[in-house]
């Protein structure tokens, strides 16, 4: 409220309009104003206080209960007033409130309400007539006046703006700016509305519009059709023309949805006070630059620049657009409804029940599109139905073989994690975790997934159905976050997501590819026994020798469970030969068994593998040879001892685990599966013709000591596998569970098998370089090293390969002999690790009656074996390049005159038939593997009718290692090695020469 002459105005624009409600309430309030008001002394009543304020609408109303409106307080909850009114509220008093409360975002700032321009008028009317309107000052009431007149003129601001002045006469009132202005009388505490010259409605507009310039005010002269006489125009903007807008309206509506603290009755909405979120439809009318609401009937417009401009408003178009909308199902909400902690919307139309939306989303918006209408969604907004744009995943490791699968779908550009939907959806529509109803869901459903913000995503059901029946335990037991956990184990399923309709897949090279090893495990390609092996195996043996090799090598565990009979122990005897032999198992392997088999453990190892030392640790003597668990290849416990040894079985640490019939320990509570779970070791294995004899407990069980997480808590996998397999016959989960586990399963009977076994054994046979000849390593490779790092530098990669190549041959020779260096410090070098190595394994073989092929690219080594063969007393022939009777050295090694044949393998790698030999021994490794294995098939072709036993010698941690760990590691560089030529680049890039020149392992 303000007084003649004051300063403050107005700081926002009041629109006008009038609630269809507001003569119903009229009604009522006239009604009740005539019953009698004179209530009992002591009653308490409402009573409605006026406090002068200083923000723009200069007073407000406190709504206070008591006697007296001295002693009376204030009250807070009106909504629970007009809800459920007790005693002191009377039907008039409801009016009020209730036209207070649709108005109450009109705050003042200070705990009061302000009067709003659509029912401020009104209200001041009902409280007067209440007789229980009082000023706040001094608490006396206000009495209802006959209207008062009121001349109507310019006022300059301190900004030098102008703004409407209303001066009542006579004077000395203040002034309610109202659309409908009023005046109250401090002297003689009266209280009515003012009475302007000219159109009423036009001189509410005026009180409705910001400040004005000195140009604008002339123009709102010219605007209004029918302007108060008593406003003066501004004689030096006359002239300027008012822009107009001719245009066809554009029709927009804004999809929101409010923050509500308690809503009001409508329609099919109950009435809530604790509130929620409210959906709405904001319509208006887009007229080129100017937006008009639909009740707004003002045919001018004034912009936030402070431009005034005229609308040529085609309202029979507005009115066929906003009968669309109404076919639609959208109605307006009275303002009375939305109880919002800022101010409602005062165009909001609605839905009559919120479940409308969806069909409303899906069916009505896209017809109001056809219309011609523009639909924008406030970022709030719940019921939106966004599609997906593209699908991927990032497959992201994360430690201990475990990796995170964040998979996302795109909308509108911004990357959404699936994960938290699809478990949103699961729970919503329990059809998705189960696998026999999945299949009843069409792959063309549109299936709507909800995001944290209330939007909706509408996806094919074709998309998600293979994520559910794949990963549907995941989904199970999911806790929340953005990603999935699998272990590496799950790659299999993995590999049936990797669809490139469905997916953009990234970071699953490497999975992927275990993915299909695993899936063909049962298939693993070939490998022949250990060299020490006393027993030849048919082939479906090689074949489960092989798989267990896969196993260690992949770091994986896994079941033996072949039928008993099928050698379950000579397979697993060549399986720790072969460890020992590639120099792996440099830690005992610790075999648990039962008590009644260690007689048969000891006497197969002893008969098949007589290389592997046994430690039997059995009976009363067994304590006192704890102490030598360590210098044993394999270490033999029971399972009824293997609690009672605990403390000193698990101060070691082993390179293998097994456990012989390992059904023994399905119970993983026992005293024995908890001690098995706390040994330290690199790997693990379970032998057992029956891997299930009760119930899926028992291979969870064994699966727990295996692979510890693979299948979840034994809680877990009891409720989403044992309980639906076991108890409700769930097929689909059986056949899931079973192609979860058939690679780490290796499961043969009798009747499968009948081959024979494979004639070649591989055995890589490692030594270690000490003393000088280690030190004449590192010289030469640290100052190789240099000198190549100062030629890639000066000269680039590709012109640096003489001293690359150099480089790389010192080294090589150096692993072979240091004679072969051609320098005065290396030919003082007395260690010769590999020829003390070979002639250490040749007097043996040739004792043994083998026949050998002796290869090396060296022929100075040759020549140097040569002499070590002559001190030996061991006869030999000789081919190399330099060889002029070359039949006659094959016909004495064919004929049996010598067990040796040295060979040049440039010279004798091709064209010659050696099966009168059984072994073959590469000296040393050659870049291309190709020359070697043409080497090799010298002996190993037909018309050989022994096994052929091939070694490699190799330096271990030098550039020979270091060459063969690069050619199994690259399939690209393995191929590129296969070519003849010398150039480094075919055999190894830059990153790969810094690899080959790194020291020799401590």
């Amino acid at each position: 409220m303000y007084k003649p002459g004051d300063t403050h105005e107005p700081v926002e624009r009041v629109e006008l309009g009038v609630l269809s409600w507001t003569e119903e309430l009229r009604r009522v309030a006239m009604a009740v104003s005539k019953k009698d008001r004179s209530p009992a002394a002591n009653r308490q009543r409402l009573f409605y206080l006026l406090q002068w304020t200083t923000d723009a609408r200069g007073f407000g109303v406190t709504v206070n209960k008591g006697r007296d409106p001295e002693s009376a307080e204030e009250l807070w909850s009106l909504d629970r007033a007009l809800s459920k009114p007790p005693r002191f509220v009377s039907d008039e008093d409801r009016v009020i409130l209730g036209l207070l409360w649709s108005e109450r975002s009109f705050d003042t700032g200070l705990r009061a309400f302000g009067l709003g321009p659509v029912h401020g008028s009104e209200v001041l009317r009902l409280m007067a007539e209440t007789g229980r309107l009082c000023r706040r000052d001094d608490f006396s009431s206000l009495t209802l006046a006959v209207a008062r007149p009121a001349a109507l003129s310019w006022r300059i601001n301190e900004q030098g703006r102008r703004v409407p002045l209303l001066t009542p006469e006579p004077g000395g009132c203040l002034v309610v700016p109202l659309p409908a202005p009023w005046y109250i009388d401090l002297d003689r505490r009266l209280i009515g509305p003012l009475q302007v010259d000219g159109n009423p409605a036009v001189v509410a507009r005026l009180f409705s519009l910001p400040p004005l310039s000195a140009t604008a005010a002339a123009l709102v002269g010219e605007a209004l059709s029918e302007p108060a006489r008593e406003l003066p125009s501004a004689a030096e903007t006359a002239s300027v023309n008012l822009r107009s807008i001719v245009a066809d309206p554009v029709p927009v509506l804004r999809l929101q949805t409010l923050n509500t603290h308690g809503n009001r009755s409508w329609r099919e909405y109950a009435a809530t006070f604790s509130g929620g979120a409210f959906d709405v439809a904001l319509p208006v009318f887009r007229y080129a630059d100017v937006e008009v609401k639909p009740d707004d009937t003002r045919d001018f417009s004034i912009l936030a620049s402070g431009e005034m401009v005229r609308i040529e408003r085609k309202r029979a178009r507005e009115a066929q657009l906003m009968d669309e909308s109404a076919a639609c199902g959208l109605e307006k909400v009275p303002g009375y409804v939305l109880q919002t902690f800022g101010r409602p919307p005062d165009n909001a139309y609605g839905l009559a029940l919120e479940s409308h939306w969806s069909p409303f989303m899906h069916d009505e918006l896209p017809r109001l599109r056809r219309a011609g209408w523009q639909v924008e969604f406030a970022d709030d907004f719940r019921h939106r139905q966004l599609e997906v744009e593209a699908w991927d995943a990032d497959l992201v490791e994360s430690e201990n073989g475990w990796f995170d699968l964040d998979m996302g779908i795109f909308v509108e550009g911004e990357r959404l994690p699936l994960a938290p939907l699809l478990a949103t959806l699961f729970r919503r529509d329990a059809r998705w975790l189960d696998v026999s109803l999945l299949a009843e869901i069409a792959d063309d459903d549109m299936i709507e997934l909800v995001t944290p913000s209330g939007q909706r995503v509408r996806a094919p059901a074709w998309r998600l159905k293979p994520l559910a029946a794949t990963l549907i335990d995941l989904f199970d037991g999911f806790s929340g976050g953005t990603t999935l956990r699998l272990s590496r184990f799950d790659a299999p399923r993995l590999a049936e997501l990797n669809d490139d309709r469905r997916w953009q897949f990234r970071g699953q090279r490497d999975v992927l590819a275990l993915a299909d090893q695993l899936s063909a495990a049962q298939g693993i390609a070939h490998i022949d026994p250990p060299a020490g092996l006393g027993l030849e195996l048919r082939h479906y043996q090689t074949e489960g020798v092989a798989w267990l090799q896969f196993l260690r090598a992949q770091n994986l565990s896994g079941i033996l469970a072949d039928d008993m009979g099928l050698g379950k122990t000579a397979q697993t005897l060549a399986h720790l030969l072969l460890e020992k032999e590639g120099g792996r198992l440099d830690r005992p392997a610790l075999i648990v068994l039962p008590t009644s088999l260690i007689f048969n453990w000891k006497n197969e190892a002893a008969r098949f593998a007589p290389g592997l030392s046994i430690l039997s640790l059995h009976g009363p003597e067994r304590k006192s040879r704890f102490a030598e668990i360590a210098q044993h290849d394999v270490v033999l416990t029971t399972y009824p001892l293997l609690w009672r040894d605990a403390g000193q079985l698990t101060k070691h640490r082993y390179h293998l685990l097994i456990l012989d019939e390992a059904q023994t320990v399905k119970n993983a509570r026992s005293q024995g599966a908890e001690v098995v779970r706390k040994i330290t070791t690199r790997h693990r294995l379970c032998l057992t013709g029956t891997p299930l004899e009760n119930h899926l407990g028992e291979l969870w069980s064994q699966f727990d000591f295996l692979l510890p997480g693979f299948l979840g808590s034994n809680q877990n996998f009891t409720k989403y596998w044992r309980t639906p397999i076991e108890k409700q016959d769930d097929g689909q989960r059986r056949e899931l569970l079973s192609r979860r586990l058939r690679p780490f399963i290796l499961r043969r009977k009798k009747e499968e098998v009948a081959r024979e076994l494979p004639p070649k054994t591989i055995i890589v046979r490692k030594v270690e370089l000490a003393g000088s000849q280690r030190d004449l390593y590192e010289t030469v490779r640290v100052a190789m090293d240099e000198k190549v790092r100062v030629e890639i530098a000066s000269k680039g990669f590709n012109r640096s390969q003489i001293v690359i190549l150099d480089a790389l041959l010192k080294l090589r020779q150096v692993c072979c002999d240091p004679r072969l260096v051609k320098a005065k410090a290396a030919q003082k070098v007395r260690e010769r690790a590999k020829l003390d190595l070979l002639m250490t394994m040749l007097p043996e073989q040739v004792e043994e009656g083998r026949r050998i092929l002796l290869f090396s690219q060296f022929t100075s080594m040759l020549a140097l074996i040569e002499r070590e063969l002559k001190l030996a007393g061991i006869g030999y022939v000789l081919l190399t390049g330099d060889t002029r009777d070359r039949e006659e050295q094959i016909d004495r090694f064919q004929g049996g005159d010598v067990p040796v044949f040295l060979i040049s393998l440039k010279t004798g790698g091709v064209g010659l038939n050696l099966t009168a030999a059984d072994t073959v021994i590469h000296y040393d490794p050659w870049w291309n593997p190709a020359v070697e294995n043409q080497a090799t098939d010298r002996a190993h072709r037909l018309g050989q009718d022994k096994p052929v036993f091939v070694y490699k010698l190799i330096v271990a941690g030098s550039i020979e290692e270091k060459i063969l760990a690069l050619q199994e590691r690259k399939a690209a560089l393995a191929a590129s090695i296969l070519t003849a030529d010398s150039s480094v680049r075919a055999k190894f890039g830059s990153e790969d020469i810094a690899a080959l020149f790194a020291p020799l392992p401590h």
